[in-house]
């Protein structure tokens, strides 16, 4: 995978990237630094306003800006994107009064959310079902590997987004096999049971989700409401894959991230038929129809695992696995 992590295959393992985190400050929060700025700058006398520099880190209006003239001058989309990413430095945005948090706890990166707020910007210049193809199933336009996506956006934020992987989507992932397990199994809420996603957290971590929600505002220091917002969710999950390793018996924290590889293999499966699909359809000039754009970041969200598996972020796949989810679920 080129914008994803295969992390069935790659060659990190989870407790090291969990226990070893890379503290990513300098790479986001820092300031531009002084650099040549570009020289095509457009007619338009707002955007020309924006001064661009060739290398070095770029603010949010700069790294739209860069992108945009890139596009316009004929550059290939993806790559260019990658290059405006590896010089990224805001951690989080505000966006149409939605926090979008970029840099969990300054360690995780979630790439693909930043992939989408600049894609929004982009309008015509990208084509619509090559944008949906990375951003909802994490597929790259050119093809290209993990190693050329790692080149592209550095090693400190390719290792950030290896946090990302195995401290969200993993997490994301165990959740949603307890619960299918929960479903299967017959544990469908009932006269004073929890549902099975919320059920999930107590089978998961040995504590229900409440607890859970109160040990996480006492250490971090933030309380979290019934509803959380996405980039709380992401951060909670984040805090509960560290409380897992750091409580949890070594052998149980091996089985559970096992499973929640088990689930993956199975998404990514779906994912990689649904990416066939895509391309044959696309030979013949035919529009493959997707759910439509991603929910808006902010919006608000039950504590629950997202159905899904990306190796970046997205429904990666799930769409082409829920049939299969669905009929392990009805077996029992």
């Amino acid at each position: 995978m080129s914008s994803t992590t295969d992390t069935t295959d790659a060659a990190y393992a989870p407790d090291d990237t969990l226990d070893n985190v890379e503290v990513l400050d300098s790479v986001f929060a820092h300031a531009a630094p002084e650099a040549p700025i570009e020289d095509d700058a457009p007619a338009d006398e707002e955007r020309a306003r924006v001064r661009v520099p060739r290398e070095g880190a770029l603010s949010p209006e700069q790294s739209v800006e860069a992108l945009r003239r890139a596009l316009e001058r004929g550059a290939p989309w993806y790559p260019a994107l990658l290059e405006v990413i590896s010089r990224w430095t805001a951690p989080s945005e505000q966006i149409d009064g939605a926090l979008n948090t970029y840099l969990i706890a300054g360690e995780a990166f979630d790439w693909l959310l930043l992939a989408q707020r600049l894609l929004d910007e982009m309008g015509d210049l990208v084509p619509v079902d090559q944008a949906e193809q990375l951003l909802v199933h994490s597929i790259a336009p050119d093809g290209s590997g993990e190693a050329e996506f790692e080149t592209a956006i550095g090693a400190a934020k390719h290792r950030a987004h290896l946090n990302f992987q195995y401290g969200v989507v993993v997490e994301e992932l165990l959740l949603l096999a307890v619960e299918l397990e929960l479903v299967k199994s017959g544990s469908l809420s009932g006269a004073g049971r929890p549902a099975p996603d919320i059920e999930a957290f107590d089978h998961v971590y040995g504590k229900p989700l409440n607890e859970l929600k109160l040990l996480y505002a006492y250490e971090s220091g933030t309380a979290l409401a019934e509803r959380m917002s996405q980039s709380e969710l992401q951060a909670f999950t984040y805090w509960l894959s560290k409380y897992r390793v750091r409580t949890g018996e070594p052998a149980r924290v091996a089985s559970d991230t096992k499973k929640a590889m088990a689930m993956m293999s199975r998404l990514e499966a779906g994912r990689a038929r649904l990416g066939r699909l895509h391309a044959a359809q696309a030979r013949v000039g035919r529009v493959v129809e997707t759910e439509g754009p991603r929910r808006a970041k902010g919006a608000d969200r039950k504590p629950r695992p997202r159905n899904m598996a990306r190796g970046a972020r997205g429904a990666q796949g799930a769409q082409a696995a829920a049939p299969d989810a669905d009929a392990d679920a009805e077996e029992a």
